[in-house]
C-alpha cells in the first residue's frame, strides 16, 4: 500500500511537472508569435509610410527638383523593409525620419506648397501612420520584456534554454532627427 501512494505522488508530481513545461512552453511561443506578428503589422506601416514620402516627393517634385539620391534612397528602403529584421528597421526608420525632414524642409521654402490640398491630405496620413508605428513599437517592445524576462528568471529559463530560445531585441527608434534641422542641397 506505501508503495502505491508513492508511486501515485510520483505520478502526480510528473503531470504536474509536464503540465507546467508545456504551460511555459505554450507562453514561450504565444509571445514569440506575437512579436512576429506586431513586427509584421510594422513593416507594412512602415511601407506605407515610404509609399506616401513617394507620393510626397511626387507633389514636391512641380515645385522644387529634389535630389535623385532620395528618390532612390526610399525606393531601397521600401524594398528593404519586407526582409528587415528588428534591428534593421531601427536604422530603415532613421533614414526615412530624415528624408521625411528633408521634405519639410522644402516646404518651408515654397509656402504655397503646404497649401496645396494634396500635400495637406498625404502629410496629414502619414502623422496617422506615425501615431501608428509609434503604438505597434510600443506594443512589440512591451512583447520583448515579457518574453525577455521569462527567458531571464527561474524557473522559465530553464524551458527556455530548453527550447533554444535567445532574446528579443527592442525597437529603438530614434526621435532625433525631427528636431535636427536637415541639410538641404539642390
Amino acid at each position: 500500500m506505501p508503495e502505491l501512494i508513492i508511486g501515485g505522488i510520483l505520478v502526480i508530481l510528473v503531470i504536474v511537472l509536464v503540465l507546467w513545461f508545456v504551460s511555459i512552453y505554450n507562453k514561450y511561443y504565444r509571445l514569440k508569435n506575437a512579436s512576429e506578428a506586431t513586427l509584421g503589422q510594422i513593416k507594412v506601416a512602415m511601407k506605407k509610410r515610404l509609399d506616401m514620402i513617394d507620393q510626397l516627393l511626387g507633389s514636391v517634385k512641380s515645385y522644387a527638383e529634389f535630389e535623385k539620391s532620395t528618390l532612390e534612397s526610399v525606393t531601397k528602403m521600401r524594398a528593404s523593409v519586407g526582409s528587415a529584421g528588428a534591428g534593421d528597421l531601427n536604422a530603415i526608420e532613421a533614414e526615412s525620419r530624415s528624408v521625411l525632414g528633408r521634405l519639410f524642409a522644402v516646404m518651408e521654402n515654397y509656402p504655397d506648397l503646404k497649401t496645396s490640398q494634396t500635400v495637406k491630405d498625404l502629410m496629414g496620413s502619414i502623422k496617422g501612420l506615425e501615431d501608428e508605428i509609434a503604438r505597434h513599437r510600443y506594443t512589440f517592445n512591451n512583447i520583448s520584456q515579457q518574453f525577455n524576462t521569462m527567458l531571464q528568471t527561474i524557473p522559465s529559463n530553464i524551458v527556455g534554454n530548453m527550447i533554444g530560445m535567445v532574446k528579443l531585441d527592442y525597437l529603438e527608434f530614434q526621435d532625433e532627427n525631427l528636431e535636427k534641422v536637415p541639410k538641404i542641397e539642390f
